[in-house]
């Protein structure tokens, strides 16, 4: 009897936030850089960055 394969979900590959993340991430806030703009500098997801800037108390994007 054969068993169904199962398909392998990718994790999410989750990365800390540095000291130099958050000063870039202050520093775009500032500047009002586009959120999508950011992510790709960064290398991170929208809601990656959204949800780090609610938690840092910075607006991003529609949030100001």
């Amino acid at each position: 009897m054969r068993t169904a394969k199962t398909k392998k979900t990718k994790t999410p590959a989750r990365r800390e936030w540095t000291a130099v993340d958050l000063k870039a991430l202050k520093s775009h806030s500032k500047q009002r850089t586009p959120v999508v703009k950011i992510s790709k500098q960064m290398k991170r997801t929208v809601g990656a960055l959204r949800q780090k800037a609610l938690v840092l108390g910075i607006g991003l994007g529609h949030q100001r």
